[in-house]
């Protein structure tokens, strides 16, 4: 990858010519759980999934704004960026928060695709969305961590071989909620390739290909070097991988409005019903027409949160707000689009009903929009905690 960090324009059609190499006919043939590994090795091949490694360790040294480019043309083209997206979000913690040793050892590897980086070990079934009541326990044992509990939604936890992983060091403190976590950067497979002793790793089926899984955790062992950032810091450590994640989940969301309205806006061109482009019919038209404002305005929130981000500024409102902007406005496209199709919008060679599915998760994860707007109230309007 050979591109201006600014030149945006190039990064669009270097990702776009890669991406016309699989096609719609390569997603759908994936349905419904097998993993892109063509797509992703290609990817890796070509550097675009090392873009926030700086070049100093091998990688492409693009800003968060530059990766989010990436992503979006992946969803725009007709693909699920989704099934490689971590190995870009998880690098707000590893490089903002991890140690020099810890650079070295690992992002080289990462950029050359030696290793993968796909796994995010923070959501557990009793807790979900309220990270701070997680129960997973790290324990120093001398010169190692011993780990025991269970995360959820850890999506790709199959085909990564290192994980980013947020445990409980210390007993929770009603008086500090955030406290008493860290952070832990540590490889899942030994030098045969297996799962490390004390590691399972169960897939969950869904209603769309994410490859998301269930990782219990047994008595497993660590080296000690593992930590990321200072003890207890964890969850302040991660924030900086999830507002990355938000950003980028809301450019995915722009890409797939993009692909939604330009399929939608051709169809109802050239589809003739009663003698004339049914793109006529204002019953047709304005759906799209408000969905496409929409997805603009959506756009204009995640370059202001990607700006924020990459000046180091404080980004959590922004990069909510874009998210949750960005994944409403795909839903409402994806809508208008099934509607513009017809029937042939439930047909499968139409590739309208697969995206829908990916899009419509994005309401829900990686945060609940209802929980954006809690924080926005809380946070923006000065309104009363209500979580």
């Amino acid at each position: 990858m050979t591109v201006d960090e600014h030149d945006y324009a190039t990064i669009r059609t270097e990702v776009r010519r890669l991406c016309d190499k699989y096609g719609n006919e390569y997603w759908r043939g994936l349905e419904p759980d097998r993993y892109p590994t063509e797509f992703v090795d290609d990817l890796t091949k070509h550097g675009w999934l090392s873009a926030l490694i700086p070049e100093q360790y091998g990688g492409g040294g693009l800003d968060l704004a530059g990766a989010s480019v990436i992503l979006e043309e992946i969803s725009a083209s007709g693909g699920n960026p989704s099934a490689c997206h971590a190995q870009m979000y998880v690098m707000g913690t590893v490089l903002r928060h991890g140690s020099e040793e810890q650079k070295q050892r690992y992002l080289p590897r990462i950029a050359s695709g030696e290793v993968r980086l796909q796994a995010f070990g923070v959501t557990e079934p009793t807790a979900g969305s309220e990270t701070t009541a997680i129960s997973t326990r790290a324990e120093r044992d001398g010169d190692t961590w011993r780990i025991n509990g269970q995360k959820i939604w850890t999506s790709r936890a199959l085909h990564s071989d290192l994980m980013v992983l947020l445990a409980r060091t210390a007993p929770a403190d009603p008086e500090d909620r955030v406290g008493g976590l860290s952070v832990f950067l540590f490889e899942l497979r030994g030098g045969d390739g297996e799962l490390i002793p004390g590691l399972t790793i169960n897939p969950i089926p869904t209603m769309m290909n994410h490859n998301t899984t269930e990782v219990f955790f047994d008595d497993v062992v660590i080296p000690g070097d593992s930590l990321v950032g200072t003890e207890g810091a964890g969850f302040r450590h991660i924030l900086d991988g999830m507002n990355a994640e938000r950003i980028l989940i809301a450019s995915e969301c722009i890409g797939d409005g993009t692909f939604f309205l330009e399929r939608a806006s051709e169809y109802a061109r050239t589809r003739e019903v009663f003698g004339r482009p049914i793109g006529t019919n204002q019953g047709v038209a304005f759906p799209l027409a408000a969905a496409y404002a929409n997805l603009r305005a959506a756009d204009l929130m995640r370059w202001k949160a990607a700006e924020l981000f990459d000046r180091g500024e404080p980004c959590g409102a922004e990069a909510n707000m874009a998210k949750m902007l960005a994944s409403n406005a795909s839903w409402e496209a994806g809508n208008a689009a099934l509607d513009t199709h017809g029937g042939f919008g439930f047909a499968a060679e139409y590739d309208i009903e697969r995206k829908l599915r990916e899009t419509r998760l994005y309401q829900v994860a990686p945060i609940n929009n209802n929980l954006v707007l809690a924080f926005v109230a809380q946070k923006c309007l000065g309104l009363p905690k209500s979580y």
